[in-house]
Order: structure tokens, then sequence, then C-alpha cells
């Protein structure tokens, strides 16, 4: 009999064990979930699941819109609130398995890029050193066609002064190299492919801004400038490539950010995708917004802290300018502005250049205002807007052709006032229609740039929602367009060819 009763017991021991596992497991589960939606919801499925969806590897942010019944989309940049930004990402990384390592913008830190999440696989053509680092004055060894990136002070800087403001090619450029290195913490919205076959776009790396600034003159019995012989050797390069023959180019990407570059080339290479300051002097039929990219100046004047951004109150100056006054085209409304404002006492409207500290006085002088103008120019765009959002003035653009950066995505008229060049010449409207802003919707705007401001930063290594990543973002929604219109001209051509 006691034998019986010992055997008897055992199923009843083996199910209490099996009860205290399970609450045990239960509570572990809970607290998980618990801490998962944290800050995000107190349901076991965090809210934030709802306004993150992965599309195409691509994420998208469903934001309402306030109205309850519909649903604005919005591509993740940098614009989804602060406490949901963690909860977000770790929702949509774990779907795929890639939790561990993850900043939250959802990169790895200390890792490669993994290929198939990048937004973008760019394939570099490995073209001379003339045409890259070699205008910087850079000699690689017998075998080395790139400088090394792993280190910052290791490759050769930009020039400064005005050189700066067109700079584009040279970060796009160190980024592609740096998403190579694996020692190079970066974001990974564009990675370089080492074939061509792999890649959404081929990256062309000519400095072709540095070409116009260093080598546009003839030098000594030049009958043919330097830059001029670049252009040509890069167009017969590109038309002997059987990735240019393929697409005839629509999928090639060309920085020519100042206005003069590629001078000479440009009518050649128009069916590529090009990243410029603006359509200022291009036919529409080589530039347009339908397949190029508008990309910020590299601002002069130096960032001010969010911290230490003066507010409305510490801001004594209601306008400020200072740059070149007597300007040809459209930027003749500059000395009719002079004239109206240069005896106002709280405006500072005064010619200026870089030369003899000009641009530590220009961002003193931003500092201390409201509100800066960006007057058109010789060409629709300057540097003068980087520089007021920069430094937290509010931006006043009066300059009715001006294409802006990444404005499929930014709403500028949430930190910039517009004037049409109509109304900004007529006597008092412009002063009225400052004055006439209240401290608090100025505040709104200045609050807002603060936020946005770090979309408009080139640095090394690039940092996600900054002007290389927003640039690459951009490329891959042209891209999209690209490939429209491609795939429409083919839909006759493979049945024809059969």
């Amino acid at each position: 009999m006691s034998s019986i009763s010992e055997k008897s017991k055992l199923p009843s021991k083996f199910l209490s064990w099996l009860i205290v596992v399970s609450m045990i497991l239960l509570i572990l589960s809970s607290l998980s979930l618990h801490q998962f939606s944290n800050n995000c919801d107190n349901s076991f499925i965090a809210r934030s699941v709802f306004n993150f969806i992965l599309v195409n590897n691509s994420s998208i942010y469903l934001k309402s819109n306030g109205k309850g019944d519909q649903i604005k989309n919005h591509l993740i940049l940098s614009e989804m609130p602060k406490k949901e930004d963690t909860c977000i990402h770790k929702v949509g990384f774990q779907f795929s398995g890639h939790m561990e390592n993850m900043d939250e913008m959802g990169q790895h830190h200390g890792a490669a890029c993994d290929q198939s999440r990048a937004l973008l696989r760019v394939y570099m053509y490995d073209l001379p050193s003339e045409f890259h680092f070699g205008l910087l004055g850079w000699e690689g060894s017998a075998n080395q066609m790139w400088p090394s990136v792993s280190i910052s002070n290791r490759f050769p800087p930009y020039p400064g002064g005005l050189n700066l403001q067109h700079s584009t090619e040279y970060w796009l450029t160190l980024d592609l190299l740096a998403s190579n290195t694996a020692n190079v913490v970066r974001p990974c919205s564009a990675i370089r492919v080492q074939n061509s076959s792999e890649a959404d776009v081929i990256f062309v790396p000519f400095f072709s801004s540095l070409s116009y600034n260093r080598h546009s003159k003839l030098q000594g019995h030049e009958k043919v400038s330097a830059n001029r012989m670049l252009q040509d050797k890069l167009v017969q390069f590109l038309e002997g490539q059987d990735e240019w023959k393929q697409l005839g180019g629509r999928d090639h990407l060309i920085v020519a950010h100042h206005p003069n570059s590629m001078l000479f080339a440009r009518n050649k290479l128009g069916s590529a995708m090009f990243v410029l300051s603006d359509f200022g002097r291009y036919s529409r039929k080589i530039a347009n917004l339908e397949k190029d990219v508008i990309a910020p100046y590299k601002h002069m004047v130096r960032t001010i802290p969010i911290a230490n951004s003066p507010s409305f109150s510490e801001r004594p100056m209601l306008m400020y300018f200072r740059g070149a006054i007597y300007r040809k085209d459209g930027g003749a409304i500059r000395q009719v502005l002079y004239y109206l404002l240069k005896d106002e006492k709280d405006v500072h409207f005064a010619f200026g250049s870089v030369q003899a500290n000009g641009i530590k006085q220009a961002g003193k002088g931003m500092a201390s205002s409201k509100f800066c103008l960006n007057i058109a120019g010789d060409t629709p765009s300057s540097n003068r807007l980087f520089d007021a959002i920069a430094s937290h003035c509010v931006p006043v653009i009066i300059s009715d052709e001006i294409e802006l950066p990444f404005e499929d995505v930014l709403d500028y008229s949430e930190f910039c006032v517009f004037v049409h060049s109509s109304d900004a010449v007529k006597k008092g409207y412009l002063l009225n229609l400052l004055r006439g802003i209240e401290q608090e919707n100025w505040t709104k705007m200045w609050e807002r740039l603060k936020k946005i401001s770090r979309h408009f930063e080139y640095q090394y290594p690039s940092q996600p929602g900054d002007a290389v990543d927003m640039i690459w973002q951009t490329v891959s929604r042209k891209k999209s367009a690209t490939q429209l219109s491609v795939h429409r001209k083919n839909r006759y051509r493979r049945s024809q060819s059969s």
C-alpha cells in the first residue's frame, strides 16, 4: 500500500511544480510587455504598433491630423514625438529580428550596415583622383584609389572660405566611403555596393564645384582651363560606360552645387539626376524638380546651440541683411530694399563680405535679430538662408523663383516668412508685415527653427537626419519617379524587339 501511495503523490507534485513555473513565466511575460509598452501605452499592445508600418524596407509613420478620421503619411525623418521614438523603432525592428545593437534611429553601432535595409544601394565609379581628392592635393599610394576615412583627420580637408558653401560633393563622397568602413558609425540610408547591377543609383564622384572654384581660370599658356578639360574627360568616360548606356544616364547622380559648375558638360549629361543649389542657371530641359535634388548650402556662420539661442526679447534688431547690395538679374531688388530700409533704427541693412571678419560679424548680427532677409541675388538662392537657420533667426524669403531643400517633407511656412518681390518693394510693406508679427507667433517659428536646423548640418561622420542623410533620403524618393519613367518607356520595347 505504501508503494502505491508514493506513486500517487508523484503526479500531484509534478502538477504543483508545473503551476509554479507557469506563474513565474506569466509574471515575467507581463513585466516584459509592460516595459515594451512603456511611454507608448499602458495596454499590452503598444499604440505605436499602429503608428509604425514597414513598407518595402522603408519606415512610414502614420500620424493623426487631429480630426480623428484621417491619417497623414510621413516618411520617418525626425518629425515624430520624441517620447514615442524609441518605442516605435523597437517595434519596427523587432519584426525583422534586428533588435540588438540599435540606436533610437534604428542604426547599428559598431557594425556594418545591412545592405538589405538601406534605402539606397549606391555604386560609385572609381574615377582617378584628379576628379575628386586629387583636387585637394591628395596623392594615394601605388594601388590606393581612395583616402582612408576611418580616422577624421587622415583625409584631406575641404578648403575654407566661400568654397565651403558648395562642398556637398565632398560630404556625400566621404559618406559613401564610410559606408564600407567598419569602425565609422553613420546612418544606413545609403550604402556603397561593389557591383553596379546591385545598385539603385550610380554616383559620379566629381568635385565639380571645387573644380570650378579652383581651376576655371586659364593658367599660364593654357588655351583650355583645367576645369573644362576635366568636364570633357568626364563626359567621354561616362558615355563609354555600359552603366550609362543601359538607361541613358537616368540612374546616375551628379553633384553640381555651384551654379557655374558643370557648365560645359551639363547639356550632354542632362539625363542624369543632378544635386543642385537651385535651377537659376539651368534650362528646364536639363534640370527640374521632377528628377533633380535641391541640396542646402553649407552655412558659414557657427551654429547656435539650442540651449543658448537668444529669445524674442534678447534680439533687439528687427531685421538683418549683410551682403552684396548691387546685383544683376533678379538681385536688383536688393538695392531697392536698401534705400527703403537703410535709415530704420532697428534694421541692419549693409554691404558685407567674407573679408575683414565678415562671417563672424554676420553671425553676431543674425543672432541679435528677429528676422533675417534672404533676397534673390544673381541666382534665386544663397547661403544666407542657411546662415539664418543656423542662427535661429526667422528667415524672410524674398525670391520668387527659389527652390528649397527637402520641401516635400519640410513645411517652410512653419519657420519662414515668404514675401513676393512685388510686395516687398512697396514702401512700408515689409516693415509693417514684420512688426505686425506678435511675439507668440515669432516664438513658434523660432522653436520650429531649433528643431529642424540639424537637417541642414554637413558633418563627418554623418548623423541621422543631417544634411547628408536628408539628401540620400531625397534621392531615394526621386528614384521612384525615375523608375516610373523608365518602366513607362519600356511598355512596348520588349514586345517589339521579340
